[in-house]
């Protein structure tokens, strides 16, 4: 008799296991990780993630697909819980540098498997996706400033902060409010807003 599955426990299993994954790709890096690597962190054989994910390839696109989404799902609400468009452009910020640990492993990862995807089409599909959820952001905040060129004021930002991310990842003691206001400031600057309120 075939065992049947419960679609709620298995989800919950598949985001517990992309947890696992997503830690250790950050400790090994996407290139030396191992599925015997994640299978340990996440104390599962190798042939559950198989069930699971199919392969190596298909269980790192997974974490990376979560863990973006995670963040892009994230700012919207930020974004649209912010009243003014000096709060969205705050929220979106703190988005953007969620704490020390958090940020630092996040652009880790993404780091790493942009890396990755250069060489392999199946995971610049998924890097691309990401790209277009966070345009879609980058536009909402750029259009704070008028509908007139707010393309190029998204490029921008996105720059900004992808800048900045590198950056604190080179920065041996990073200080979170400092990273947060440069972004705000460059950002205000794209959007040609003055030091004040908007």
């Amino acid at each position: 008799m075939a065992r049947r599955v419960n679609p709620i426990q298995d989800r919950a299993r598949r985001a517990a296991l992309e947890r696992a994954a997503y830690l250790a790709i950050y400790e090994r890096g996407y290139a030396g990780v191992t599925l015997a690597d994640i299978a340990g962190h996440a104390g599962v054989s190798k042939g559950t993630l198989a069930y699971h994910f199919g392969s190596r390839a298909g269980l790192l696109a997974a974490v990376m697909r979560r863990f973006t989404r995670t963040v892009t799902v994230a700012t919207r609400r930020a974004l649209r819980q912010a009243g003014t468009p000096e709060a969205k452009l705050a929220a979106y910020v703190e988005n953007q540098f969620y704490g020390v640990e958090n940020t630092r492993r996040f652009s880790t990862v993404s780091l790493d498997f942009l890396a990755a995807a250069t060489r392999d089409p199946a995971l610049m599909a998924v890097q691309r996706d990401f790209q277009r959820e966070t345009l879609t952001l980058d536009l909402e905040v750029a259009r704070l400033a008028g509908e007139a060129g707010a393309g190029t004021r998204a490029r921008l930002l996105r720059a900004l902060v992808e800048g900045l991310s590198v950056r604190f990842l080179a920065d041996p003691d990073p200080d979170l409010a400092a990273y947060r206001a440069e972004c705000l400031r460059g950002l205000r600057a794209i959007l040609g807003w003055a030091s004040g309120a908007a």
